[in-house]
């Protein structure tokens, strides 16, 4: 009897365990959709702050996995496959700030002889430091006891600041408890703030699973369920995460293809962004006013005082304006003595257009100097 009695519980203590000849399983290699585009194009903006999983490490998830789209060598258990899913979804998370942490329940020595274990605390996420939680997730073991994921969640959550995503992946099987009202003390305390999210890892005989998460992503108010089979390919999972992570945003429009002055410049060339309608400009979008000097010389010639007549009633129809005036020399002659002539030129087109318009807002700039951030810009050719 002893004998029989010694045999019996070595078995429930294999049994109770089920760590160590659980197998490993490699799977396809997986390609993530890029989602940081969609971030510095601003289309989308980050909606969670905090990302915090709740992971079914309990004695069902030992069993063989049988849905599509986690192909592995050997065959996936449920549990490999929620271990997959939280790879997958690390692969494709963009580049944000978050705080993340993952928690498993279960019983047994997969969890440290508990019913549930902190296999990451609360941290700043990288894609390596929840790649070292995940790798934490290590055996399955014992009953379910959600409950008891969730109330510990709640406690983990205590410090966060911002939106809270919540994760839970399971298969929703045998439960020891449904985990209402661990949820809904969960949503009590952290209110608006929380989504709760889940992820169906379970076979055809369990999908009851399924209407059992969903209610707890209905208690939060904000979050929703899918299958594992559901987020499978690249494109599925990137939405998934996209919808947990981001949210629509304004986007930033391509420059390039923009025209705010439609002077013919676009806006990432255009140096002078609010030139007048139907005035002539440069290649850098900046009003041009053809006013040719003799050489040497700073003087306005009569044939000349059309364009600048024109230039002068439409100051007075834009008085507002701020106008800055450049004048040119050919390269003949020393830089200083350029440098002079320019000014004097440009004084001297500022002095005529003033007697016509009266307007404080003309002022003049030696062209090297120029720094092109003025509203609209007068250049002066030369001979």
């Amino acid at each position: 009897m002893q004998k029989i009695l010694i045999t019996v519980a070595s078995i429930a203590a294999l049994l109770l365990s089920g760590c160590a000849s659980q197998p490993i399983s490699t799977f396809e290699t997986f390609h993530a959709q890029d989602l940081n585009g969609l971030l510095s194009s601003g289309q989308y903006v980050q909606k969670a702050d905090n990302f915090f999983v709740i992971n079914d490490s309990s004695g069902s998830m030992r069993d063989e996995y049988m849905g599509i789209g986690y192909p592995a060598q050997p065959d996936p258990t449920k549990f490999s496959v929620e271990k997959e899913v939280l790879n997958r979804i690390n692969q494709t998370i963009p580049d944000i700030k978050l705080t993340s942490s993952i928690r498993s329940f279960g019983f047994g020595k997969c969890l440290s002889g508990g019913f549930t274990q902190l296999n990451q605390a609360p941290t700043s996420y990288s894609k390596s430091t929840f790649g070292s939680g995940i790798d934490s997730l290590t055996c399955a073991s014992g009953g379910s006891p959600i409950q008891n994921g969730i109330d510990e969640t709640n406690k983990d959550l205590s410090a966060t600041a911002g939106n809270i995503a919540v994760l839970i992946l399971s298969d929703g099987h045998d439960l020891d408890s449904d985990g209402v009202k661990e949820l809904q003390s969960l949503k009590q305390a952290y209110g608006d703030r929380l989504c709760v999210y889940s992820v169906w890892v379970g076979n055809a005989e369990e999908r009851s699973g399924i209407t059992l998460l969903n209610q707890l992503s209905n208690i939060a108010g904000c979050g929703y369920g899918v299958t594992a089979d559901n987020i499978s390919s690249p494109e599925n999972m990137a939405n998934f995460v996209k919808s947990i992570f981001l949210k629509a945003g304004t986007p930033v429009a391509d420059c390039s293809t923009l025209d705010g002055d439609k002077d013919g410049v676009n806006d990432c060339n255009d140096r002078c962004p609010t030139t007048l309608p139907g005035v002539p400009v440069s290649v850098l979008g900046c009003w041009i006013v053809d006013v040719k000097f003799d050489n040497d010389s700073a003087v306005v010639k009569p044939e000349y005082f059309g364009n600048l007549d024109n230039t002068a009633k439409a100051i007075n129809e834009h008085p507002e304006l701020q106008i800055e005036i450049q004048g040119h020399t050919s390269k003949t002659g020393g830089f200083q003595y350029n440098m002079e002539l320019s000014e004097r030129r440009a004084i001297a087109v500022k002095d005529y257009l003033v007697e016509k318009t009266h307007s404080p807002n003309l002022t003049t700039r030696a062209p090297i100097t120029v720094a092109y951030n003025c509203k609209l810009m007068v250049n002066l050719n030369y001979l």
